[in-house]
């Protein structure tokens, strides 16, 4: 199941009038991430900096209008964090690495209005996933 666009994911989570409402529908978002190889769990692919233990496995794929694009698969042992991942995934996945790079990922969690629901280890954890993907990103420009 593909995720949605990060415009539908704020028109989304403002159609609800509570925090716990939004945090159901990111848990939601978390549950439709792709199955994660169990041979992916390894220490070079997580993420250092989450409270949660946190994999990333990165690859690339042809797009037909793009050229090649990053793909990630994801995964964490914490149902909250699979669906703050569902939330990066929406805006970094399936992008060149220069979209990545040039995307405002800040400005999309403020529109989400996110971090002042996160406690300050989750924010962190979230910054850190971020900065993986962007690093991975870098890399490859």
């Amino acid at each position: 199941m593909a995720l949605p666009s990060t415009e539908d994911i704020v028109d989304d989570l403002s159609f609800f009038d509570d925090w716990e409402d939004k945090y159901k529908y990111i848990i939601d978002l978390g549950k439709s991430l792709p199955e994660f190889d169990e041979a992916w769990r390894t220490q070079e692919r997580l993420v250092k900096g989450c409270q949660s233990s946190v994999w990333i496995q990165p690859g690339n794929e042809q797009d037909p209008l793009k050229g090649e694009v990053l793909v990630f698969s994801v995964d964490s042992d914490a149902i909250i964090v699979r669906g703050l991942l569902g939330l990066v995934l929406a805006a970094l996945n399936k992008k060149t690495p220069q979209e990545i790079l040039d995307f405002d990922i800040t400005a999309y969690f403020e529109e989400l209005d996110l971090e002042r629901h996160l406690s300050p280890t989750r924010g962190n954890g979230l910054r850190s996933i971020v900065n993986r993907i962007k690093g991975i990103a870098q890399a490859a420009v």
